[in-house]
């Protein structure tokens, strides 16, 4: 038997299939009908959309015997027929779990959860201190007053900006109350990286990834937040297109184009490796002018850039980054810019 459970807040769809895949139950039940309804049935393979909720329940059924498979979204939804509806989504489910061609998402850890909890609360304060930034660079442009370039610069200047005669008195206490709220942000942002750092000085997996250039303490704990276990992967290759950082390519017979990268998968940590990439390639710039010795990595980018440019460059250095990434961490080996030359000699 092979039970497909279609998720939500208070009313969760079920439909059951037998050997032959055929929908021989459905159910229509509360959250504590659900629960009560596992509890009183044999262990068998569950099958979820890896969606809201879904690692929670998975760890819950996985705890009292079940085996669970996650199908991801992007795969399930082909397989609904007619009408989108909370019996049609079960059913598709059912139909997504008879392709073995489908990965299933492996199912995250409470601390894994956690930590990612703690990337989007960081990057969600970030965007409101951009905006409160942005507003009071504004607001003071239109009394003539210019902000120096900088997040930094604008909050410690501002004080003094505000108090120029030209600012309005009516503005000047929801302009003090802005730079108030800009620096409770950047508190509260600094207690998230104490929390990362914590998290990071007691996982050998951070800190092997840190190894890699370009790879710091947001990008590093993302990325095991975000992947768990490099076994997940077959190789570095799928774990660079997981993350969107492979070639669009389309094509039919002999012809094939290959276009930008894919940008599938999680932005957020794909943002995180391209920045990393650009300041890898930006310090080999740097290293080259001063007549600085470059490493087989620096030297390969430098190498693009001057072929391509600087943004297919910066990608396909981010491309390789991740898969320097998933090396370190899957054969637990100390990172080496030169590692090719090397066993090449």
């Amino acid at each position: 038997m092979t039970i497909a459970v279609d998720l939500a807040k208070t009313v969760f769809e079920i439909a059951i299939a037998d050997s032959d895949w055929r929908i021989v139950e459905r159910h229509r039940l509360s959250r504590a009908q659900f629960q009560q309804f596992f509890f009183n049935r044999e262990p068998t393979t569950v099958v979820m959309e890896a969606c809201g909720t879904a690692h929670f329940w998975g760890r819950w059924l996985t705890g009292m015997g079940f085996t669970v498979r996650l199908i991801p979204a992007q795969a399930a939804r082909p397989y609904r027929r007619r009408n989108k509806n909370d019996a049609a989504d079960a059913a598709a489910l059912i139909e997504a779990a008879r392709n073995a061609e489908i990965l299933d998402v492996p199912i995250k850890s409470a601390e894994q959860q956690a930590i990612q909890g703690l990337h989007r609360i960081r990057s969600q304060w970030m965007a409101t201190r951009t905006a409160r930034v942005n507003s009071l660079r504004g607001l003071l442009r239109e009394h003539g007053i210019n902000i120096p370039v900088g997040a930094a610069t604008a909050v410690s200047a501002a004080p003094a900006l505000i108090d120029d005669e030209s600012v309005p008195e009516t503005l000047r206490v929801a302009l003090f109350e802005i730079v108030s709220e800009i620096r409770a942000l950047e508190a509260r942002i600094k207690t998230i990286e104490v929390d990362l750092k914590r998290y990071a000085a007691a996982s050998p997996d951070v800190q092997a990834i840190q190894q890699v250039p370009g790879i710091g303490l947001l990008t590093a704990t993302a990325l095991v937040a975000a992947v768990g276990s490099p076994d997940n992967f077959r190789d570095g290759r799928h774990l660079a297109a997981w993350m969107g950082l492979t070639p669009r390519h389309t094509g039919s017979g002999h012809r094939m184009h290959l276009s930008g990268i894919s940008k599938r998968g999680d932005r957020y940590l794909r943002m995180l490796l391209i920045h990393g990439a650009r300041s890898v390639l930006i310090r080999a710039q740097i290293n080259a002018k001063a007549g600085r010795p470059l490493n087989r990595l620096q030297q390969w980018a430098l190498d693009l850039k001057q072929r391509s440019n600087h943004n297919k460059a910066t990608c396909a250095l981010a491309n390789k980054l991740a898969r320097i990434a998933w090396a370190v961490w899957a054969y637990g080996r100390n990172f080496d810019g030169n590692h090719s030359l090397m066993r090449a000699a």
